[in-house]
């Protein structure tokens, strides 16, 4: 999760993207109230870095929409063991 944070844009299995979509979201959501306690929240659940980041910049940047902040493009499958792959990004 904190990857998708600080890079914006992820290639994952298919998997692991719909299962942190919701997580991602939900935090997205709590770093736009801007208050002490929910930055302290996120510096409990994420790197420093990422933190910081989703709490100084990507909030703000989403402030004013309402949710799906996340988009999941499937691709092709992994060449080793033909697992489903897909692009997670943040929307711009």
């Amino acid at each position: 999760m904190a990857a998708l944070i600080l890079r914006e844009k992820i290639t994952t299995t298919e998997e692991k993207a719909k299962e942190i979509r919701p997580l991602i979201e939900k935090s997205i959501t709590l770093a736009k109230k801007q208050d002490l306690a929910t930055y302290r929240e996120l510096l409990k659940r994420f790197p420093k870095a990422a933190a910081v980041k989703l709490f100084k910049d990507t909030a703000i940047r989403y402030q004013s929409r309402p949710g799906g902040y996340i988009r999941i493009i499937k691709t092709d499958p992994r060449v080793k063991d033909a697992a489903k792959m897909a692009v997670i990004e943040l929307v711009k």
